[in-house]
Parts: C-alpha cells; sequence; structure tokens
C-alpha cells in the first residue's frame, strides 16, 4: 500500500494529467522531449515540477516512479509503461 505521501504525489500528477491534457498520449508526448519515445529521468522530474512537487524530493520521487513503472530496467518509462503507470494512478 502507498504511503500517504506517495499518494498526495500520485494525486497532483493525476490532476495534471487530466486537468492539462486530452490523453495520456498527449502527456507522453508532451514531457518527451527529445521524442525518443522514452520518458528519461529528466523528463520525469519536469512532469513532477510541472505537477507542483517540490523541488527537494523531485530526484527522488523520479527514481521511485522510475524503479516502479520501468518494466523493461533501462531507468526510462516507454509509453507502455506510461500508460499501465496512468492507468494505475486512476
Amino acid at each position: 500500500m502507498a504511503s500517504k505521501k506517495e499518494k498526495q504525489i500520485l494525486s497532483k500528477i493525476k490532476i495534471l494529467l487530466t486537468q492539462q491534457f486530452e490523453n495520456p498520449q498527449e502527456a507522453f508526448e508532451f514531457f518527451d522531449k527529445n521524442e525518443d519515445g522514452n520518458l528519461s529521468r529528466s523528463e520525469v522530474k519536469e512532469l513532477l515540477k510541472q505537477a507542483k512537487v517540490s523541488k527537494f524530493i523531485r530526484g527522488v520521487v523520479s527514481t521511485k516512479l522510475i524503479e516502479k513503472f520501468d518494466e523493461s530496467s533501462d531507468e526510462r518509462i516507454e509509453w507502455p509503461e506510461f500508460k499501465q503507470a496512468v492507468k494505475d494512478i486512476a
């Protein structure tokens, strides 16, 4: 079970995704700045910044999110992994 802090962060991400983007694909493409089909740690940190997650914890949170959702173990979040993550957050 997620801690209270984890739930708060996931809630902020959910709010960002539902209020700023038409669908998860649009959000993924927006944060995939180099258009390589993956979200790197820095791109995940930008997502967290946009979701108003404290700068103090963004680095740790980005690492934890990648660890949690990176099924291919390449230290990036690919579109299918992002889509599943969004589904898990909802």
